[in-house]
């Protein structure tokens, strides 16, 4: 969990320009007046990266970081359904608080005119208007009703799948989730103590192979971002098919599988390599994946991708 009196405490020794308030691999609410607070004790931009959540905060079901944040980012494609792309919303007027002279950090003013040159010309041309299309209807859907039920739903099964894997004794970042994804910790789950530090990325690939996908995840202790030892798994793209709790408690024994697949492929291998070599090989895991990758598959097909039905 975030200290925030250690933030301070960092921020009165640093004084940094810009503080960056996101969750990439962070399943919590931020304090965003707590990070207010301490950019206004420092005289810092707070921005707000909140790519991961826009779709919950449009569909107001966690708070909003805009009523302290400076700069708020976010990218269009994940809980919010639409093209990749991304948005950058600023301030345009002062906050009226006094900030301490000794840290020259851009006025709130001068926002605007620094990002939009920094967009363009300085990081791309030519707009593309299928794209911005795709967003105003992004944003259309994100306005109606049926996008909050979506978005407390994805809430909903998110809890549902931390409290399913924590019974299966499988350890969580943080013991849980208040967003839309979990993150397992394999360096410290109790059922798995034959999976360890590093363990991600041969979850990862096995799961590729049977139709569950998620990604390797660093975690705190973590040397590797190509071997952590962490797993990032949402609930925004199967809530959109139709998945709701009980749905989730399959999904739960699903992973649970895969993390019992990754051990028996990880016993007979030495490395990564080698480990990936087992993988193509092993006839006998072989028949284990593709047994996992047909009841997935199946367990799958009752929910169709909405516009794509009829495939």
């Amino acid at each position: 969990m975030i200290d925030y009196d250690a933030l301070q405490q960092d921020a009165l020794n640093v004084f940094p320009k810009l503080i960056i308030a996101g969750i990439t691999a962070y399943p919590r609410l931020l304090d965003y007046k707590r990070f207010r607070q301490i950019c206004d004790s420092v005289g810092a931009v707070l921005l707000a990266d909140m790519a991961h959540i826009s779709g919950l905060v449009a569909a107001k079901v966690i708070p909003s970081p805009f009523e302290y944040a400076d700069v708020v980012s976010s990218t269009t494609h994940k809980t919010l359904r639409g093209p990749r792309s991304g948005v950058i919303f600023y301030r345009k007027k002062e906050r009226s608080v006094e900030k301490p002279k000794v840290n020259c950090c851009i006025p709130v003013d001068q926002l605007e005119t620094r990002i939009n040159n920094a967009v363009f010309p300085g990081l791309q041309g030519g707009p593309h208007e299928n794209a911005i299309a795709a967003i105003a209807a992004m944003a259309f859907e994100a306005s109606r009703p049926e996008f909050q039920d979506y978005a407390r739903q994805v809430l909903a099964n998110a809890q549902v799948l931390a409290n399913a894997l924590t019974s299966l004794g499988i350890r969580l970042v943080t013991g849980g989730t208040d967003v839309h994804f979990i993150l397992i910790d394999l360096s410290n789950s109790p059922s798995k103590p034959k999976l360890g530090r590093g363990d991600g990325a041969r979850v990862q690939m096995i799961g590729d192979l049977v139709g569950i996908v998620l990604n390797k995840n660093t975690v705190v202790g973590d040397s590797s971002a190509q071997q952590p030892s962490g797993l990032r798994i949402g609930t925004p793209a199967l809530t959109t098919r139709g998945f709701k709790e009980k749905d989730f408690e399959k999904v739960a024994s699903f992973i649970d599988e895969l993390l019992d697949l990754t051990v028996v492929v990880k016993s007979a291998s030495k490395n990564l390599k080698s480990f990936q070599i087992t993988l193509q090989k092993d006839e006998l895991i072989k028949s284990k994946i593709e047994d996992l990758r047909h009841r997935v598959a199946d367990f799958a097909s009752s929910f169709p991708i909405p516009g794509m039905e009829d495939i």
